[in-house]
């Protein structure tokens, strides 16, 4: 977590895991004193429009013509994912008749449940009912339909690219989510951001939509916010806020003070 601060506005930059193991204590410390003191929450998208992320996502995952994941992977990254397909509840992907960005989507939603991690645990749910059981508001940055465009708008290449990197990685996918939990759970930045960006710059295209855009576009949301007292929790994904092009450096580099608090 760090604090972005003034005279008379704080923001505090909560890194969150979306789907995490019961009962995880994440709400010590530093933290917990961030909770209880902001006036407001923002997340990634509001309740409302995490309610329409369903809808959004069956309607944009299709492709126009059914393409057979056979002849998108590789033999060990196809193997790979028929394992992973086959794995948990074994409940098919439907891989044929959806964008590559889709099966990519599916698969680490069964990586996640094969890890025994649930959204129903995640930060972002566990605040937002403390903030609505206090009253307090509860805002987004996005919506569902702005956060799925952006990968359905990356060029088929981008999206080959990441659904045979998933697929070739299916194996190991389960143990590399346990690590990462475990690395944000200690709080160990730099082995986060191995992670992370052993991912993402595997494919350059894919940062500059998935993350980099995103993030510049959040720190002109917070140098806007700077100009109205009060506190505010601002708790997104882990992978925003690290790294060259995370939002506290961004931040960092237009003048304003970032401290990491915990």
């Amino acid at each position: 977590m760090w604090l972005v601060e003034d005279d008379d506005t704080r923001l505090y930059l909560l890194g969150t895991m979306h789907a995490l193991p019961a009962a995880t204590d994440w709400d010590d410390g530093r933290v917990g004193d961030a909770v209880a003191a902001a006036d407001e929450l923002v997340l990634e998208l509001s309740p409302a429009e995490l309610a329409k992320v369903g809808d959004v996502f069956r309607r944009l995952a299709p492709r126009t013509a059914p393409l057979p994941v056979e002849r998108r992977l590789p033999a060990d990254a196809l193997a790979a994912y028929r394992a992973l397909e086959a794995s948990g509840p074994g409940q098919p992907f439907g891989g044929d008749a959806l964008d590559d960005w889709a099966v990519m989507v599916l698969m680490g939603q069964r990586v996640a449940q094969n890890a025994a991690l649930s959204p129903a645990n995640g930060v972002e749910t566990m605040l937002t009912a403390r903030f609505d059981d206090a009253g307090k508001p509860v805002s987004g940055l996005e919506s569902a339909e702005g956060q799925l465009m952006a990968f359905e708008t990356l060029d088929a290449a981008t999206q080959r690219a990441l659904l045979t990197s998933a697929a070739a990685g299916a194996g190991d996918a389960v143990a590399e989510v346990g690590a990462l939990t475990a690395a944000w759970s200690r709080g160990d930045i730099a082995a986060l951001e191995k992670m992370v960006n052993e991912d993402i710059d595997a494919v350059p295209a894919a940062r500059d939509a998935l993350l980099t855009k995103r993030n510049r576009a959040w720190s002109a949301w917070a140098m806007a916010r700077m100009d109205r007292p009060g506190t505010v929790l601002v708790a997104v994904g882990t992978g925003h806020l690290i790294g060259r092009d995370g939002l506290p450096t961004l931040l960092e580099a237009q003048g304003l003070k970032v401290t990491r608090v915990q």
